[in-house]
């Protein structure tokens, strides 16, 4: 069943989707053609099979546009995710196919259906409407032709920035404040003498923390901030311009009242009072954060001449500055930190932990037959069972041309078959972790750490589904609650009963002091206004990019949401440039991770009410929640696992905000 990705060529990536379309196209085929009247088996059986066949080919042809260590296939793939994605476009715009689903859903057999098989006809004739049926013939081709060339741009814009490399170069001298371990895992520079620092998050994110350098902490940013910039911004500008030229077709007001019809939010009115509620508390607390780093910045020896910004905080002294809080309030070097938190102990802790909560065991194969050397497969099982019910790779560390982000990514979808067995779901987990070099193995930071236990959300998330119906198996929930299920996972991270059961010094083998974890729980809320100020900007400006009527120039919204953040705009940066969530599916939605936290605070009250590990809790959550994917909407499961209706009380108390 899994896949062998070792000798992919680039012709392999084409004739997969090749066979795959074809292959589609004939369950498609049957559909319209049918001549006897209509059953569930002959219209909407046919329609999940076509669907298994291009998610299948996804995982393994487009996919390795993200992943592949060869630029050919990379290059191959991106072509075959944008054929791919266009002949799904394409498909939801056939008339034929409309007219055959319209008469199914009219029949009295779909009337009397029920549970999943009513929800998979109601959301086809939901993406019908969607996709213009009911409109002039003249606006449904014009909305096509638009939804296709938005597919170009979306795929042109991932690819840019996939492929951008750029740097600094610095001597040993330059990069005082870092660690050995970082300055050995550098590249050589343009001359012997030189270190370069990268784009990916190993190097930039550890020199934004801790270079004392501030004339070049301002120059990596601004390279960061301007990654893809000259060939990403016309085609943000006009794929902005395309979605609000779609709106006018539906007939809404903007693109975020089309695109939210889908969402828990439902319209973009939604957004701006949620944001309401919380802005203004915690604009002063980010206020009272700038405030107390300023001072630092004045008191300490850091050069203040005005070319890089004088005495007055600026974006690129915001993260130096916190570290150097954490260090000085709380005695956190999170170097020493990470001393504790080797990969490997992180992810065995995370198996251990989520293995108790929800009954599962995880077994690595050894075999991978992955598309790197560097990635790993894992076999998921349920406890004290021997067939194992998911698999997973997990590709960590950085290298030219990957995926330079963290996510997790769908490669085969669960599915119940004709014969009655539950087809196993497969995903990939790409991350961007320090490499472990010669001298030391990959340390993580604790808010990597806290990354990578996000991420194996979404894995759990798509990996623990029962759900019959493949369109409603996995993490395919309403895009404002998909991280519901990531932002739980953080918590387990912060709690000493957790930490104290895997981090372990590297080299020595002790537990974690206690007095460090109490430290670094203490220190979670250091500048949560600044923290979260900065997510509702990006919020805020993908809003102002698509809850707009009227045309958007893309570097005015940016500079209007960016004020939200209380520092000065850094001029020449291009930011929305790099902003992959506004092209990879999160337009009009990246509220939504705000939005899902107050969900995954919620639900994670009810382990801290009931037991940090309770498997009894982790049950009930895995059922209702993980198991039950897009089965039903999503207010639902929320009823079901806390067994009352949500509340912001949680999400409010960590914010410091309110009391639970």
């Amino acid at each position: 069943m899994l896949y062998d990705y070792t000798s992919v060529t680039p012709d392999d990536v084409e004739t997969i989707v090749d066979r795959a379309i074809a292959q589609a196209e004939l369950r498609v085929a049957a559909v319209v053609a049918d001549p006897a009247p209509r059953t569930y088996a002959s219209t909407m059986d046919p329609l999940e099979e076509a669907a298994a066949i291009v998610g299948d080919a996804y995982g393994q042809s487009p996919f390795m546009a993200r992943v592949h260590p060869s630029k050919e296939v990379r290059d191959r793939a991106t072509e075959q995710e944008e054929r791919l994605a266009k002949w799904g476009t394409d498909l939801i715009f056939r008339e034929d196919l409309y007219r055959a689903v319209a008469e199914y859903a009219a029949s009295d057999e779909a009337a009397s259906l029920g549970g999943t098989r009513a929800r998979l006809v109601e959301h086809w004739m939901r993406d019908f409407r969607r996709a213009g049926h009911g409109l002039s013939t003249e606006d449904q081709a014009e909305l096509k032709s638009l939804q296709q060339r938005l597919i170009e741009l979306q795929v042109a814009f991932s690819r840019n920035l996939d492929e951008w490399e750029d740097h600094i170069e610095v001597t040993v001298a330059d990069l005082s404040g870092l660690p050995s371990e970082y300055i050995e895992g550098l590249q050589e520079g343009g001359t012997p003498e030189t270190l370069k620092v990268g784009m990916a998050y190993p190097e930039y994110v550890p020199f934004m923390e801790q270079a004392e350098r501030r004339e070049l902490r301002k120059a990596i940013q601004f390279k960061f901030w301007n990654r893809a910039a000259e060939a990403n911004t016309p085609l943000l500008r006009e794929a902005v311009e395309i979605r609000r030229q779609m709106a006018g077709l539906f007939g809404v007001p903007t693109w975020a009242h089309h695109s939210m019809e889908v969402k828990m939010a439902k319209n973009p009115e939604a957004v701006r009072e949620f944001y309401s509620s919380i802005v203004p508390q915690l604009g002063q607390k980010a206020a009272a954060d700038i405030a107390a780093m300023a001072e630092m910045l004045r008191s300490d020896g850091s050069a203040l001449d005005e070319a890089n910004g004088g005495d007055s905080l600026q974006s690129w002294d915001a993260n130096y500055y916190t570290t150097q809080l954490r260090k000085r309030d709380y005695g956190i070097d999170q170097n020493e930190v990470a001393k504790y938190f080797s990969l490997e102990e992180v992810v065995e802790g995370m198996f251990d932990i989520t293995g108790d909560v929800f009954g599962l065991e995880y077994r690595r194969v050894e075999d991978a037959g992955a598309w790197h050397p560097d990635v790993y497969l894992h076999e998921i099982r349920n406890r004290g069972q021997e067939s194992p019910i998911a698999y997973f790779y997990a590709d960590l560390f950085p290298r030219e041309g990957k995926f330079g982000h963290a996510a997790a990514f769908p490669l085969i979808s669960g599915q119940l078959l004709a014969d009655g067995s539950y087809r196993a779901p497969v995903a990939a987990i790409v991350a961007n972790f320090t490499k472990p070099t010669d001298t030391s193995p990959s340390l993580l930071k604790h808010d990597e750490a806290l990354t990578l236990f996000h991420e194996f959300g979404h894995i759990l998330h798509f990996c623990l589904t029962t759900v019959d119906v493949r369109r409603f198996a996995g993490f395919d929930t309403e895009w404002d609650f998909v991280e519901a299920p990531s932002q739980i996972m953080e918590h387990w991270m912060w709690q000493p009963e957790v930490l104290g059961r895997f981090a372990r010094h590297h080299e020595t083998g002790e537990p974690i002091p206690a007095d460090l974890v109490e430290r670094l729980v203490a220190a979670r809320d250091l500048n949560v206004g600044l923290a979260t100020m900065r997510q509702i900007f990006l919020g805020q400006l993908d809003m102002n990019l698509h809850a707009s009527p009227d045309p958007v120039d893309v570097e005015t919204a940016n500079r209007n949401a960016y004020e939200l953040t209380g520092f000065p705009f850094y001029e020449g940066t291009h930011f929305a440039a790099s902003f992959g969530h506004l092209m990879g599916g999160y337009d009009a939605g990246y509220y939504g991770y705000l939005w899902s936290k107050v969900y995954g605070d919620d639900m994670f009250s009810v382990f801290a009410d009931e037991g940090i590990l309770s498997p009894e809790v982790g049950q009930r959550y895995r059922d209702e929640v993980l198991a039950t994917g897009h089965s039903r909407d999503a207010i639902d499961h929320l009823r079901a696992f806390l067994g009352r209706e949500p509340s912001t009380a949680a999400f409010l108390s960590n914010l410091g905000l309110g009391d639970r």
